[in-house]
């Protein structure tokens, strides 16, 4: 049973691990980087965008691909002001839409503008749609794994610290457009965000021995607050690979001994799909725990034979980005799970509602209502969509 004090915000995520455990595991560049460290690098980027004009609120936009510099510069934009993380792999009009409707300060890239996986000409949009509206800064990461921003930011003042956030101020900022119509803007607090992530952890008992093998785009809450932050709240480790490749994955699961990871039914389907017909567990699944799937119902048939062939059990999870994600969660053994289902609520209130707003008997069709620390207010100037959804 962890002792672990409830976080009230990611800073108090960051701090529960003793500094000598390892925080970190780049696979491609062999680097490990310690809770001690990544709290260090956390704080002196968060100074670096402080001395840079940000300040509480103000939106941090960045476009990087998974690794560690993504995750040290969405920890310390929401500590310095708001991070507001972009699909690298966007064109130049999403960009130009995202950057002005967040009102984003500045734009994080890597140094060579994207990711050499999104297309022929990496960061050319991003750079293309800041132009000469907003600065963008380059987050570099050295060979010790040390990341840092360039041009290093300048201050008129001698020095210059980032506040502390409080549990109340606004962490990240993301988008969702639901069913229909234009994206909504989910502002999502410290205070959402650490109860997400308390509930993640205690769903699935995570604690300093699990590894977790994070293969979801860290620029949505599914890998950021269920693979990331839960691990890091808990002492574990994670592993986080520039992109999910099913060709190295259980390579890095051996390597490793990752002990869970999350993702989405087609990324548990491809693994499948490169076990063929001999249904053989690959090498390195007996150290896996449990596999989570999330995002999109996981056909019964996917979920019994990932169970069968890599030898842990599948919990199927439904979340939401106004949830900070996860809501709900098939339990882990002893406790019943359903194939098909996703099982009952995780640290939220739940029920179906019918268009009156009354609740439903069992096996009633309506709308699925919650309410829980981990769900927002509210969606950001828009007061349509928050009358019919709160």
């Amino acid at each position: 049973m962890r002792d672990t004090k409830a976080p009230g915000t990611l800073l108090d995520v960051l701090a529960a691990a003793p500094g000598n455990r390892t925080a970190l595991i780049v696979p491609e560049a062999g680097i490990r980087v310690s809770y001690e460290a990544l709290r260090g690098q956390v704080a002196a980027l968060a100074d670096a965008l402080a001395a840079a004009g940000i300040q509480r609120g103000d939106r941090v936009a960045m476009a990087l691909p998974n690794g560690l510099p993504v995750i040290v510069s969405f920890l310390a934009a929401s500590v310095a002001g708001t991070a507001a993380p972009l699909n690298p792999g966007y064109r130049r009009e999403e960009f130009s839409f995202f950057l002005e409707d967040t009102s984003a300060k500045v734009l994080l890239l890597p140094p060579d503008g994207g990711s050499p996986d999104v297309g022929p000409h990496p960061g050319k949009d991003a750079r293309l749609a800041a132009a000469d509206k907003i600065p963008v800064l380059t987050v570099e990461m050295a060979a010790d794994g040390t990341v840092s921003l360039s041009p290093p930011a300048l201050s008129t003042s001698r020095s210059v610290s980032a506040l502390a956030p409080s549990p109340e101020d606004v962490a990240l900022v993301l988008h969702t457009s639901g069913s229909t119509g234009r994206p909504k803007r989910v502002p999502l607090k410290h205070r959402n965000l650490a109860a997400s992530v308390q509930n993640i952890a205690d769903t699935y008992q995570l604690g300093p021995d699990d590894v977790s093998l994070t293969v979801m785009p860290l620029f949505h809450v599914h890998g950021l607050v269920a693979s990331v932050l839960s691990t890091l709240f808990t002492g574990g480790t994670v592993v986080v690979p520039s992109r999910f490749h099913p060709l190295s994955f259980w390579r890095t699961v051996r390597d490793y001994r990752a002990t869970w990871y999350s993702a989405v039914p087609t990324m548990h389907q491809l693994l499948l799909a490169r076990v063929g017909k001999g249904n053989e567990t690959p090498a390195g699944a007996e150290s896996l725990r449990f596999i989570r799937s999330c995002s999109a119902p996981l056909p019964v048939e996917a979920a019994q034979r990932v169970e069968a062939v890599f030898g842990a059990p599948v919990l199927e999870a439904y979340g939401m980005t106004e949830a900070s994600h996860q809501m709900t969660s098939n339990p882990l053994p002893p406790k019943p799970r359903k194939f098909g289902a996703v099982g009952p609520g995780t640290g939220v209130r739940i029920s179906i509602m019918d268009l009156e707003g009354g609740h439903l008997a069992s096996g009633q069709t309506g709308e699925v209502v919650i309410q829980g620390p981990n769900v927002i207010e509210g969606y950001e100037n828009n007061p349509e969509a928050n009358q019919s959804s709160f």
